[in-house]
């Protein structure tokens, strides 16, 4: 992944924290250490794995738009900070380690899996995806805007008042528990109802749609 960026010092991100509105309850959470910036909007081929991300800081700020063609991805503990002070778009976002995503915009995607709870998740704006997945306790902590699209998550997740989303009306097949499937390393201890949490993981990874309505 090559990203034009240049480290700042916590006071020098902070600043520009300020400058682009970005809600003090949200960075104050961030570890106070040197970033890397990129200035103005930022397009990404492919996937963006945070797991793989070598930044010379603690994690990246876009001062600007964030376009990924493929899917965030954090699967592993450790991972860098992703700070968006514009909007953000991706074909997917998988979170499942100890991410800390910050979006001051909104986030359109095709599907926001969120899997565990050692994460630091706030969008200021909507967050519109296709389908989202929310599974093992992980909220994000903040959504400013309005959540659209349909959500699939266990009872204790699900948003008041909503009547639960059938997994088969907006998954696709390939990623659908089947009957007997029990193990919980090939299902990644997802309780999400009726989601395989392997073959979910990997079609994100692939790059294939995992909504009925990306088809």
């Amino acid at each position: 992944m090559n990203i034009t960026t240049t480290l700042r010092s916590w006071d020098d991100s902070v600043a520009l924290f300020e400058r682009r509105g970005l809600p003090e309850d949200s960075y104050e959470n961030l570890y106070e250490e040197e970033y890397d910036v990129h200035t103005g909007d930022l397009a990404v081929e492919g996937n963006l794995d945070l797991d793989a991300a070598e930044p010379d800081g603690t994690g990246y700020i876009v001062d600007g738009d964030l376009t990924v063609g493929g899917a965030i991805l954090n699967t592993d503990d450790g991972c860098p900070a992703l700070i968006v002070l514009g909007d953000l778009r991706a074909a997917a976002v998988y979170l499942e380690g100890d991410a800390k995503l910050l979006v001051r915009g909104d986030v359109r995607v095709g599907a926001f899996v969120g899997h565990m709870t050692d994460k630091l998740v706030m969008i200021s704006g909507d967050l519109r995806a296709q389908v989202t997945v929310l599974s093992s306790e992980f909220s994000p902590d903040l959504i400013g805007g309005t959540l659209h699209g349909p959500v699939l998550a266990p009872p204790y997740l699900a948003p008041d008042g909503e009547a639960p989303v059938a997994p088969e009306s907006v998954l696709v097949p390939e990623v659908l528990r089947a009957e007997g499937e029990n193990d919980p390393d090939e299902l990644r201890n997802f309780d999400a109802p009726g989601v395989h949490g392997g073959r979910l993981l990997q079609r994100i990874e692939a790059g294939l749609p995992v909504a009925l309505a990306a088809r």
